[in-house]
């Protein structure tokens, strides 16, 4: 696609029932942190304590504003909305406490009118955020504990809102979850060692290993209720819909630096490191290979019953793409501190090469052949570039969001009708939020937010998407959307299978 000035496009090219909507997660857009009997999330506790600069006590303020957002959705035409659930405002104390009726009714209220107005709700359960009291309690996903009170959330989930939500998805990016806040202790409960990052406390070659095996047996615990007992309801009310659940991968792509063996197998291994490490047990009950070698008895174990739970247990899988990186294999050449290390796979990790970042307009090809390797989809989104606030017109503007979505949409399409079986494309995100530790000045957005009004304004980016989906669009002039800059990109793929 590399050198096409021009890109037919037009929502006709899609399959009848493909899935195009937007999507959000509970802490970066709702606000009323303790509005109505939610307790302390933990990135209440962690941004209160040690200062995140900005966060999300407001956000958005979609607790209050969410009639208005539906409003703003359906006028943009999407069929379906991702939204996750806070954990905190459903289930303030886990399992020590009851469920929290305003809490069921807020989310009662937006499943409704999402459905009234035409839109499929898709709901993740946990998106990074839980009540703080789980982390004081027992110290949160390293404690075995932590499966069952997912269960229970899932359970709760399943029971208010299961009648009508067809589409479940468990955990959102367990990997970059685990890895952010066991390994580099950027997220809560930031802890980490040396060399990955300077935390209180922590162990950033055990932990993230721990942490994951909770959350996936917590998946696979989940999605078996949701199988033998849920499932059932919907059918019930829908005949045509069983009801879909599955689990969402941050899933960076990997080449290699060189043209080497070592550096291609370092790809590998950083792929199996990475992904595999959330996938592999789904299809084959157990982590890869790889990883078995290089961890040996640091790396969790599942007994034969847990492997039988966890093997092909999903129904879809969502997949995060955020960027591709280069790889160099560090096992038999020297590498960064961090690079050398098992829990890594030995691979060192970078976004250029020769001084070229990976993203720039002659590696752009790399992006989307990422993406064709990766192919199943549902969530995709670009961050313009930080400007001054005051320039908001820049941010409206946003041409480089729409040449960003047309030419993955002209892609996606072609793999379509190559026999790709992808079934949604989400754009990431639908306004302006809280982009975690990056605060407010990082805009995925199609709807700008003012920080101060919190008045919403589409971008040139939503009048663009609005048109596509009304088919409007058949060309899109990519001289007209003049250069490109080099990103960061969200991507979720879902697939059925």
């Amino acid at each position: 696609m590399e050198g096409n000035e021009e890109l037919h496009i037009k929502r006709s090219d899609f399959p009848d029932g493909f899935l195009f909507g937007a999507a959000t997660s509970s802490y970066q857009v709702e606000g009323a942190y303790l509005e109505d009997a939610k307790s302390l999330s933990n990135w209440d506790a962690f941004c209160h304590s040690v200062g995140c600069g900005e966060n999300g006590d407001v956000a958005d303020d979609h607790y209050h504003l969410f009639l208005e957002d539906i409003d703003m959705m359906h006028s943009l035409g999407i069929k379906a909305y991702r939204f996750s659930i806070s954990w905190a405002r459903i289930l303030p104390r886990g399992r020590s406490g009851e469920v929290n009726p305003a809490g069921i009714t807020f989310y009662n209220k937006i499943i409704d009118n999402l459905i009234l107005k035409g839109i499929e709700p898709f709901v993740t359960m946990h998106h990074f955020d839980f009540p703080q009291e789980l982390e004081v309690k027992y110290g949160s996903w390293l404690n075995p504990e932590m499966q069952e009170e997912f269960v229970l959330l899932a359970e709760t989930c399943y029971k208010y809102f299961g009648d009508r939500v067809k589409y479940w998805i468990t955990i959102n990016e367990p990997n970059l979850f685990t890895n952010a806040a066991y390994e580099s202790g950027d997220f809560p409960p930031a802890r980490c060692s040396e060399p990955f990052g300077n935390c209180l406390a922590g162990n950033s070659d055990v932990e993230p290993l721990i942490v994951m095996h909770n959350m996936l047996l917590a998946n696979g615990k989940a999605t078996k209720l949701y199988h033998d007992s849920y499932r059932a309801i919907i059918i019930i009310c829908a005949a045509t819909h069983g009801g879909s659940i599955g689990i969402v991968v941050s899933c960076l792509m990997y080449e290699p630096l060189t043209n080497t063996d070592l550096d291609r197998e370092a790809a590998e291994r950083a792929f199996a490191f990475n992904i595999g490490w959330v996938l592999d047990h789904l299809i084959y009950g157990d982590y890869p290979e790889e990883m078995h070698k290089y961890l040996g008895s640091r790396l969790p174990s599942f007994s034969l019953e847990e492997k039988n739970l966890l093997k092909n247990s999903i129904d879809f899988i969502g997949i995060n793409h955020y960027s591709t990186m280069y790889t160099k294999d560090c096992i038999n050449s020297s590498c960064s501190s961090t690079g050398a290390h098992a829990i890594q796979g030995f691979v060192d990790i970078m976004g250029e090469r020769d001084g070229v970042l990976i993203g720039e307009r002659k590696n752009y090809s790399l992006f989307l052949e990422a993406w064709r390797k990766l192919l199943t989809i549902s969530r995709l989104g670009y961050s313009s570039p930080d400007v001054c606030k005051e320039r908001v017109d820049e941010i409206l503007n946003d041409v480089k969001r729409i040449e960003f979505h047309s030419k993955y949409l002209a892609f996606l399409a072609k793999s379509l009708r190559n026999g790709a079986d992808v079934r949604g494309y989400f754009v990431w995100s639908l306004m302006d939020s809280y982009e975690w530790l990056q605060g407010y000045d990082v805009r995925f957005g199609l709807y700008y937010v003012d920080r101060k009004t919190l008045t919403r304004r589409s971008k040139l980016s939503a009048k663009w998407y609005k048109d596509f989906l009304m088919n409007n669009i058949d060309l899109i002039d990519m001289k007209a959307l003049g250069g490109r800059r080099s990103f960061q990109n969200n991507v979720m793929m879902l697939r059925n299978g």
